[in-house]
């Protein structure tokens, strides 16, 4: 029966993956030729012509990835692929943690194996044909190199605490599991912004006295305290621009990449950040946060009903030893399908996302200029090549931001 739940969900999933993404090229390229009315003045055909281009090539390359990763979903699962790897590590090590860890690490090295090239093409063909990648080869590797060192650094002490917590913790282990990763999440967001992004990126205290005092005074009018302002060397990688608030409660920090601040005027640096201090003053990502904890309790809980049948093992493709459970093999089958099922969720939360960009700026036209908004996220648009001619239904699946046309419509009289 799982099997055939499974396998209908995948069906169901991929298919409307591939008409929406088919909806997006199509609606994206009948509209390339001509300005929307409401950009006619601000906005050059050129770059509207580039931001379709760019999109059309994103969303062809995501039906790629699309049937590459549904392909190897299926190995994994149905055709035996993770039942193999299972009982040749088996045959290696024996059972217990050091085969169960190895497990873990052996489906993530494969797994980034086979994501290697599309991330390769991505960067230096995509990104490189439309002026954004500014990544040399090296760098892109030395990339590689300390995010899979923190992988392995962070995540294999998590995994063996929740692996032993399963084995030794008994029915309620995953009620323990999910405090512990609860607790990890809310410590990567004090140490991240210190320890992990620096090793990335350089971050130095912003230095214009003009863009820091009109900064200061709008955190200072919206009741925002950070412990710093930072520009960060973004353009070292890309030339994508952003602004971004990092870490919590006294971590916190303002993040500018030093290709906004040369892109933007002082009056809509400023809108930028008010629109970002729209989210902390409604509480979005203490929102966010709250939902993670209300949600993922019943996630570990299901993973820990599910970890005790044996049909779930055999309906995934894998034959389980009752004499001896697996932990790791729990572990990884519940990873590789809940986005199965999880995908029907995803217009809610979008939804959610896009409400919440809308409060966001409501409240930044509030306490700066609604004109100088609008034309910061045009000038961001252009910068970035988003499209301002999404497909609505493509929107309302996908989109965590509302198109252009709609959040201008709020923000001009």
């Amino acid at each position: 029966m799982l099997t055939f739940i499974f396998v209908a969900a995948l069906l169901v999933g991929t298919v409307l993956k591939f008409w929406l993404s088919s909806r997006q090229i199509r609606h994206v390229a009948q509209h390339r030729s001509e300005i929307p009315i409401i950009f006619s003045t601000s906005v050059t055909l050129a770059a509207h012509q580039k931001a379709a281009d760019y999109t059309i090539a994103k969303t062809r390359f995501s039906i790629v990835e699309l049937a590459l990763g549904s392909a190897a979903l299926l190995a994994w699962t149905l055709l035996g692929a993770l039942s193999a790897l299972n009982q040749l590590l088996l045959g290696w090590l024996g059972g217990g943690m050091r085969q169960e860890l190895v497990l873990l690490a052996g489906f993530a090295l494969i797994g980034g194996l086979i994501d290697l090239p599309l991330s390769l093409y991505q960067t230096f063909v995509i990104e490189q044909r439309f002026g954004f990648n500014r990544m040399t080869p090296k760098l892109w590797l030395l990339d590689l190199f300390k995010s899979s060192l923190i992988g392995l650094v962070i995540g294999l002490p998590i995994a063996a605490l929740v692996l032993w917590m399963m084995a030794v913790a008994g029915t309620w282990w995953w009620l323990w599991a999910w405090t512990v990763w609860m607790g990890f999440n809310l410590l990567l967001l004090l140490i991240y912004p210190t320890f992990i992004a620096p090793l990335f990126n350089k971050f130095a205290a912003l230095e214009d006295e003009t863009v820091k005092a009109r900064v200061t005074a709008l955190m200072k009018r919206c009741g925002f305290a950070a412990k710093g302002l930072y520009v960060m060397d973004g353009s070292k990688r890309s030339a994508h621009a952003n602004a971004y608030f990092t870490g919590f409660g006294a971590a916190k920090r303002v993040v500018f990449y030093d290709t906004l601040l040369s892109r933007l005027s002082a009056g809509e640096i400023d809108a930028v950040l008010a629109h970002e201090l729209g989210h902390f003053k409604h509480k979005h990502i203490i929102k966010r946060i709250a939902s993670m904890f209300a949600l993922s309790p019943l996630g570990f809980a299901l993973l820990g009903w599910l970890a005790a049948m044996p049909w779930f093992y055999t309906g995934l493709g894998v034959q389980p030893n009752i004499s001896a459970p697996n932990n790791a093999l729990a572990l990884l089958l519940f990873m590789l399908t809940v986005p199965v099922f999880g995908f029907f969720m995803g217009p809610v939360f979008a939804q959610l996302s896009r409400k919440h960009e809308f409060e966001a700026d409501a409240y930044a036209a509030t306490q700066t200029s609604g004109a100088d908004l609008a034309s910061a996220l045009l000038k961001l648009y252009e910068d970035n090549a988003s499209t301002l001619t999404p497909d609505p239904l493509y929107v309302k699946f996908y989109a965590s931001h509302p198109p252009a046309s709609e959040r201008l419509a709020r923000l001009l009289p």
